[in-house]
């Protein structure tokens, strides 16, 4: 809408898409947002393949046209609600093997409303969100380094969230509340889950002694199926990490069905991306989302990830993971997000330098 009921700068309106192959080889995540009481609208698109990331971003002056779903090269389409969406990204002509893609995402299960989500510094609300989520299947075509990747239902999945409320954007001054109520640590994991004939969305979000503030795991039915959605008890969750960080290799999220049978969600790491490189997401150092960058602004990288020395802040990001999940004999694909920051008594982490050993 043109004009909120809040004047918090912090308003937004955003949408995330992951769009990846049951290889495990490749992963595009990209998203469009509004920000009104900053007048900005950007997006973006990474995609990680072998060791490299390559990122579109675009960002310029909000207009009236809010249908309008489009920002530089990048463009999202509602061809249908909640149903058929059309994803876009125009080629550079200046670097043939850059990013660029068509790609039809189709609703395969319905969207899932998520908990209202809330944060306080002190009093003062920093986050509120509203937000629901939703998985399908991808057709089309990605195009970069030279080559073209074509997805397909039944190699590819694709899931997607959108959300809205107040989220932080840079450039404030955090005051007395950012110096005196630094959180001790955070632990959050998101992660849906597409199977042939369900959809699964488990959320936590923990603090430093483990207390959780947020808690979701449900599972879905498609349309027509005649089988009622249910929830899947308190989530707890083991995850294994690569020695000398917190890098998941690999979980098991322990799950209970409405009959009280206990049921283990497996989870293989098959390839990751992080949010803080490219994607605009904080403690990003070069673009973050909601930031003014002037009018037309376009701007297009390639990130080395084989070297995580190279990009030490992406540790004190959200990543998404790629992965294979198995289920009471099913198997099925989504993503793994997790970011674990500081303090985590649940996990033994002790502090911001703490890693698994």
């Amino acid at each position: 809408m043109k004009h909120l009921v809040s004047g918090d700068r912090n308003a937004y309106d955003r949408c995330i898409f992951h769009v990846f192959d049951h290889a495990g080889r490749a992963v595009l995540i990209l998203g469009l947002g509004v920000y009104p009481n900053a007048g900005v609208i950007d997006a973006y698109a990474t995609l990680r393949l072998g060791d490299e990331l390559l990122a579109v971003r675009a960002s310029d002056a909000l207009t009236d046209d809010r249908m309008n779903l489009s920002v530089g090269p990048l463009r999202i389409t509602v061809d249908e609600p909640l149903r058929r969406i059309t994803l876009h990204c125009d080629a550079d002509p200046a670097d043939p093997r850059g990013l660029s893609y068509d790609i039809t995402w189709t609703a395969e299960f319905p969207a899932v409303w998520e908990p209202h989500h809330i944060q306080r510094r002190g009093d003062r609300l920093v986050l509120e969100g509203r937000r629901f989520v939703q998985a399908g299947n991808v057709t089309g075509t990605i195009r970069a380094d030279g080559e073209e990747l074509t997805p397909t239902p039944g190699a590819w999945t694709g899931t997607r969230d959108r959300s809205w409320g107040v989220r932080p954007v840079p450039g404030e001054d955090g005051g007395r509340g950012a110096d005196e109520y630094r959180p001790e640590g955070f632990h959050w994991l998101w992660i849906p889950v597409r199977f042939e004939d369900r959809f699964l969305m488990v959320i936590t979000q923990e603090d430093a002694d483990g207390h959780r503030t947020l808690s979701e795991a449900v599972q879905v039915f498609p349309d027509g199926s005649g089988l009622a959605d249910g929830q899947l008890g308190w989530p707890h969750t083991d995850i294994r990490y690569r020695p000398g960080s917190r890098h998941p290799e690999s979980a098991v999220v322990h799950l209970t069905d409405p009959a009280r049978k206990p049921l283990e969600l497996g989870v293989e790491i098959l390839n990751s991306s992080p949010l803080a490189v490219g994607a605009g997401y904080p403690p990003a150092s070069d673009w973050q989302h909601g930031t003014w960058q002037g009018r037309g602004w376009t701007d297009r990288r390639v990130y080395d990830l084989s070297d995580p020395a190279a990009h030490p802040m992406a540790a004190f990001g959200v990543t998404d993971h790629s992965a294979r999940f198995t289920l009471d004999g099913r198997t099925g694909h989504g993503i793994f997000e997790h970011g674990s920051f500081g303090r985590h008594d649940p996990s033994g982490f002790t502090d911001y330098a703490s890693v698994a050993p």
